[in-house]
C-alpha cells in the first residue's frame, strides 16, 4: 500500500487540486486512497491500475465539489454566504495562473474533470472515457465544451452556458 501510495500520490494531488482547489486538495486526496485502500481488492484489471485509480480521485472530487455545493447552497439560503467568486479576475505576468485557476474552478464539475484530465494530465480520449463512464465520442464533446466555457471564462464573459 505504501509504494502504491508513493508511485501515485503526485499524480492524484495534481487531479485533484485542479478539481477542488489547492485548500481542499489533501482532503480529497485522504478520502481518494482510502477507496483505493479499501477497494484494492475488488481491482478487476480491466484497465490500467492508473487509469482505475484516476477514476476514484475524480469520483471522490466530484463527490467533493457536490457536497461543497449543497453546503454553499444552504449558507446561501440562510443568508451566510459571502461572494468571493464575484471579484474581478487577477491578471498579468506571474498571476496569470491565479486567473486560469480561477477560470477553472467556476467550471461545472464534469468539463472541469474531461479538462483537467486531457489538457494537464495528458490523458487519451479513451482513457477519459474509461475514468468517466462515457464513451470517447462524449468524452471529445465534453472537452470542447469545456474549451468553449473556459475562453468565454477567460474573456470575462462568465459562466454563460
Amino acid at each position: 500500500m505504501e509504494r502504491l501510495y508513493q508511485l501515485y500520490v503526485g499524480r492524484v494531488f495534481s487531479v485533484v487540486c485542479r478539481m477542488v482547489g489547492y485548500q481542499d486538495a489533501e482532503e480529497v486526496v485522504q478520502e481518494a486512497f482510502i477507496k483505493i485502500y479499501k477497494g484494492i481488492g475488488k481491482f478487476r484489471g480491466d484497465s490500467s491500475i492508473a487509469t482505475w485509480i484516476y477514476r476514484l480521485s475524480v469520483n471522490s472530487s466530484l463527490t467533493f465539489l457536490a457536497r461543497r455545493k449543497r453546503h454553499a447552497e444552504r449558507m446561501h439560503a440562510a443568508g451566510q454566504m459571502h461572494e468571493v467568486a464575484d471579484s474581478p479576475p487577477v491578471s498579468g505576468g506571474a498571476l496569470d495562473r491565479i486567473t486560469l485557476e480561477r477560470a477553472i474552478s467556476q467550471l461545472p464539475s464534469g468539463y472541469r474533470a474531461v479538462l483537467v484530465l486531457h489538457d494537464v494530465e495528458g490523458l487519451s480520449h479513451e482513457e477519459i472515457a474509461n475514468i468517466m463512464g462515457w464513451h470517447r465520442g462524449t468524452s471529445k464533446s465534453q472537452l470542447h465544451k469545456a474549451r468553449a466555457r473556459m475562453r468565454r471564462l477567460l474573456a470575462g464573459e462568465g459562466a454563460r452556458p
